[in-house]
């Protein structure tokens, strides 16, 4: 493994193109093609025999199509006799299945790490977990960046005052607490409930203190939306001045950007693990860049070096 290699799929080309920037590194050349009965065909143009290779492949939309890609690409360059072979997957699809919370239904983010395994995968980068223990459901090293210090340093910078954190709900409000100490604010949290598996949330209360201040609410992914304007819409009528939003991953499914636009929302920040595409651009969304985060942990993977330490 005396060479590092990254290639990506399509799932989001300008992220990898940007981590081979930080790393002063080509991308890869691969070839990846469609045949008109829909199977995904790869080819590796490079040798990668014995090399350290990474595949930069979020589960963006199409998910299924992404993830399909990227397992073939992994038993590509398995076939091809790479030393190693990392998937990096800034945003893990599927991780809000993580648990058998009814009857008669699967654990589908498990279900994705047997996969990803069985394909040839030897290790797994991702970022900001759904559910931190999907890490278990490896039989491999898994790396978990966060992307609480970029989101955090961008409001350090904007400098609001009486600001309060908002946990969406009761899973986040670890997350949300760190933020909240690292911006010296206090922490609120949204008790909600989920209505069954039609993607939409009950808003039931506020646990903590909102009234005329500032309210920066902090969840890992915003997907439709919903839920975010529900949140926004609560902490107005309970007497909150302005509020802001972040959120590692920017799904942005279905009708969320006019959602987000039509909301009073002032701001919403997010990251670029997943593609924001023109359609999904409003005057207040802002996309935070984590290609140094992920390319410096790549190349800590590659060296031997401690992912750890860039956190302390």
């Amino acid at each position: 493994m005396d060479e590092l290699k990254v290639f990506c799929g399509n799932a989001h080309p300008s992220l990898a193109q940007k981590v081979c920037e930080y790393l002063d590194m080509s991308l890869g050349k691969i070839d990846i093609s469609e045949f008109s009965n829909e199977n995904i065909f790869v080819r590796i143009l490079d040798n990668v025999r014995e090399r350290d290779v990474f595949i930069v492949q979020p589960l963006a939309s199409p998910v299924n199509r992404n993830l399909v890609e990227l397992l073939i690409m992994i038993d590509a360059f398995k076939r091809a006799s790479a030393g190693r072979i990392t998937a990096v997957i800034p945003y893990y699809g599927y991780s809000r299945t993580d648990k058998k919370d009814q009857p008669r239904v699967p654990i589908t983010a498990r279900l994705i790490a047997d996969l990803l395994t069985t394909a040839g995968a030897n290790r797994l980068l991702t970022v900001d977990l759904h559910a931190p223990q999907i890490q278990g459901f490896f039989n491999i090293p898994v790396d978990e960046l966060t992307a609480l210090f970029i989101l955090s340093d961008y409001w350090e910078k904007k400098a609001l005052d009486n600001l309060v954190v908002v946990a969406t709900d009761i899973g986040i409000s670890k997350r949300a607490r760190d933020m909240a100490a690292k911006l010296n604010a206090p922490l609120a949290i949204i008790e909600k409930r989920r209505l069954g598996n039609i993607d939409a949330t009950e808003t039931l209360n506020v646990i903590g203190e909102v009234e005329g201040m500032r309210a920066l609410t902090i969840d890992d992914e915003i997907d439709t939306a919903g839920s975010l304007v529900g949140v926004i819409n609560t902490l107005i009528e309970h007497g909150a001045t302005e509020v802001y939003a972040c959120c590692t991953h920017p799904v942005f499914s279905g009708s969320a950007i006019e959602r987000i636009a039509n909301s009073p929302i002032k701001e919403v920040v997010v990251t670029d693990t997943l593609p924001v595409n023109n359609n999904k651009k409003l005057k207040k969304i802002t996309v935070l860049p984590t290609a140094s985060l992920i390319g410096e942990a790549i190349h800590r993977i590659h060296t031997g070096l401690s992912i750890g330490a860039m956190f302390e």
